[in-house]
């Protein structure tokens, strides 16, 4: 089999992963303010409980510091031990009100709260079942983004513009976390109706003169006046001076500068 199509097989379990967790981690509900000191996530891909605190960030715009602990990790399991004391996963920490926390729920209820200033959203409200279909969504997956290969970690954070339910996205995601390369999280989530659908709809619309324009003042029409165009992923990395699009390309790049 050729190399594209196993990307394409890659691509379509992602679809089904997506489609298993009802597409949580699409739309933003409330654009919330950049709290001054970024937050900060110990956690892993393919784990169904990170999966539906990186939903609610997605939600709330919020960006935040990813730190890959994937089972078997050398590089930040030790340290997240250290400041929650115990191996468990997700893990938020927030520099801004001194606040280190473990469970899901908490999590999620605690950014609804805390910075959306309402309360969390029955969509995004956990139940018995989520974790349940999610883990299917994992299985999906091959249980990528889970189980660490060996890798060179950056000096500096890449930065990487996804949406938790993008598939392409995640394709990246599950290599990072393998790997266990930091990196930031800049959350765009779809603001509005037109931004609904393939990036590809919108490159041709803007291509041909047509009319798309990203909400006014959101982080989507940031990214458009920073790149000409809003498409995820897009990765940056600050170590070699790369910027990136495709999730095929980013994760090749990725294997050939950090993977050992």
């Amino acid at each position: 089999m050729t190399k594209a199509f196993l990307h394409s097989l890659d691509v379509a379990g992602s679809v089904l992963t997506s489609t298993l967790a009802l597409w949580r981690g699409t739309r933003l509900v409330k654009q919330v303010a950049a709290p001054a000191k970024r937050l900060r996530l110990y956690d892993m891909e393919g784990c169904p409980y990170c999966r539906a605190v990186r939903e609610a960030l997605t939600a709330l715009g919020l960006d935040v510091e990813i730190y890959p602990c994937p089972k078997g990790g050398e590089h930040y399991r030790a340290e997240a031990v250290a400041l929650g004391g115990k191996m468990q996963f997700p893990l938020l920490v927030d520099l801004n009100a001194d606040t280190v926390m473990y469970e899901s729920a908490d999590i999620i209820n605690y950014l609804f709260e805390t910075y959306g200033k309402r309360a969390t959203p029955a969509y995004y409200q956990p139940n018995p079942l989520t974790p349940r279909i999610s883990s299917l969504g994992s299985l999906v997956r091959g249980l990528r983004g889970l189980r660490y290969r060996p890798s060179m970690p950056p000096k500096k954070l890449l930065e990487l513009w996804s949406f938790e339910s993008s598939p392409y996205s995640r394709l990246v995601r599950e290599r990072l976390t393998e790997l266990a390369i930091p990196y930031v999280l800049h959350n765009v989530g779809k603001e509005q109706m037109a931004d609904m659908g393939p990036a590809t709809l919108r490159l041709q619309q803007m291509r041909s003169g047509g009319r798309y324009q990203p909400k006014k003042g959101g982080k989507r029409e940031k990214l458009l006046a920073k790149n000409g165009r809003v498409q995820v992923p897009y990765l940056e990395d600050p170590n070699t001076g790369i910027k990136l699009y495709e999730s095929a390309a980013i994760v090749d790049y990725l294997e050939q500068t950090y993977a050992r």
